[in-house]
């Protein structure tokens, strides 16, 4: 009986052994969740003791992001199935965070029966560490892109920022114009003033004047007092004029005053304030081509233009949607608890082929869409919302026979040629599409136009 003994225990000591010596982390914890085992490499990781480990609640060591929600462990314990490379952090003994990968399964002796838990984790900072030292030359700000079109732009920053000239931005709506803005504010010298940011296209000139200039009291029926306006509130620091385009020749006119004399009056006022702001405006019109049509004041497009930044639209950087999605991966864990690992492979496909008519706001919301179908692990296409898998020109190019698929894309499309009169500008409008993504799909699907297709009504 003494030999079978001695071989247990000699097996136990060699376990012991490889644990102590290997670089993953790894405890135990029984079924109160109390830890009962805790190697060198998580003491090393955690920075806390062995001794002080052994006998704790697991949350109480680790206060990691998963504790307070979606704990691999936990799942491990109640489904009985182990959970492989689950992202999260946890918070060291010196109140750090710590990135790291952890996997987890059941503890079970010899005969099968449950012990309790196994957790084994791997410090990930140093690959953080590479990780923001790589992505750092792709951000700018809260912008983050490797394409040539947006690194030009990010390479201009610093200087543009640097200057107090007025910048115009233009873009597409959802291409991040306010990122750019809050980026260049940041830049500035006046970064730790305020940065106020108002929709010009959203408020009635009235409204618009009061909100930027302010008013005292009696100015209007319930201006019971004085109300300061964005212009007094932003001293010293940025305002953003988004939608310029859409303000009236009436307004125009009074904020070309404000930038040529650099002061303003509020509504109801005698005496004229200083403005110490810096105006950076964006649009998503083509404010050249209004001012042509004289919808745009020239004097002002002149006073707003001394610096244009023109983003470009996502489709014309579609390499920048992996590093998107990884940020808007990284962002709603943090905000909902969750461990999302990434994207599957066809969901990234089916992405890279899509038009993204609203950009990277479109894209944000469609992650954002599929982390409430995504309990773990990765995204894949059945997460994405419905209408990807129909535009999305991936599935296409694995077509064969009669596909339901491609039928009901070439249905959708001549249907919508037919209400348009066969105006392919009007009729991508409708898809939602841009017009050229439109032309390929239409050339792709062999689908006839007739001869007269529309295309001369296009203004």
């Amino acid at each position: 009986m003494t030999k079978p003994q001695k071989i247990e225990n000699q097996d136990e000591n060699t376990t012991e052994i490889i644990l102590e010596s290997i670089s993953d982390g790894v405890f135990t914890i029984d079924h109160n969740w109390q830890i009962t085992s805790f190697n060198h490499a998580a003491e090393e990781i955690t920075g806390i003791s062995r001794k002080e480990a052994i006998g704790r609640h697991c949350w109480e060591v680790f206060r990691s992001n998963m504790c307070e929600g979606d704990c691999a462990l936990k799942r491990t314990m109640k489904e009985g199935k182990s959970f492989v490379s689950t992202s999260t952090y946890i918070i060291n003994s010196e109140k750090k965070r710590i990135p790291i990968t952890a996997s987890t399964s059941l503890l079970k002796d010899k005969k099968g029966k449950i012990l309790g838990g196994v957790e084994t984790f791997r410090d990930h900072i140093l690959v953080e560490e590479l990780r923001k030292e790589l992505s750092a030359r792709f951000q700018m700000g809260d912008m983050v892109s490797s394409s040539k079109a947006m690194q030009k732009i990010f390479s201009i920053l610093p200087q543009v920022s640097e200057s107090d000239s007025t910048i115009l931005i233009e873009g597409e709506t959802g291409t991040g114009k306010e990122l750019a803005a809050r980026a260049i504010h940041n830049l500035s010298h006046r970064k730790n003033g305020p940065f106020i940011a108002i929709n010009c296209g959203a408020l009635p000139d009235t409204l618009l004047e009061s909100e930027l200039f302010g008013y005292k009291a009696g100015a209007f029926t319930n201006a019971v007092k004085n109300k300061p306006g964005h212009f007094a509130l932003a001293q010293g620091g940025t305002i953003f004029l988004d939608e310029i385009g859409d303000t009236s020749s009436a307004f125009q006119v009074k904020l070309l005053r404000v930038l040529e004399e650099r002061e303003f009056q509020p509504l109801g006022g005698v005496k004229k304030v200083k403005a110490n702001v810096r105006i950076i405006s964006a649009t998503n019109q083509n404010l050249s081509g209004m001012v042509d049509k004289g919808i745009f004041r020239q004097d002002l497009f002149y006073r707003i233009n001394v610096v244009q930044l023109k983003l470009p639209p996502l489709r014309e950087r579609m390499e920048d949607i992996p590093l998107l999605i990884e940020r808007f991966v990284s962002k709603l864990n943090r905000i909902r608890g969750k461990a999302v690992t990434g994207i599957d492979r066809k969901a990234l496909e089916a992405l890279m082929h899509y038009d993204f008519p609203g950009n990277i706001r479109e894209l944000e919301n469609m992650i954002e869409h599929a982390f409430v179908l995504c309990m773990e692990g990765k995204i894949h296409l059945r997460h994405m919302p419905i209408n990807l898998s129909l535009q999305s020109s991936a599935a296409d190019k694995h077509e064969t026979g009669h596909d339901p698929l491609k039928s009901a894309e070439i249905k959708i499309i001549t249907d919508t040629l037919k209400r348009n009169n066969y105006n392919r500008k009007a009729a991508a409008k409708d898809l939602g599409m841009h017009k050229s993504t439109l032309f390929r799909k239409i050339n792709r699907l062999g689908i006839v136009l007739p001869k007269i297709d529309g295309r001369s009504d296009q203004k």
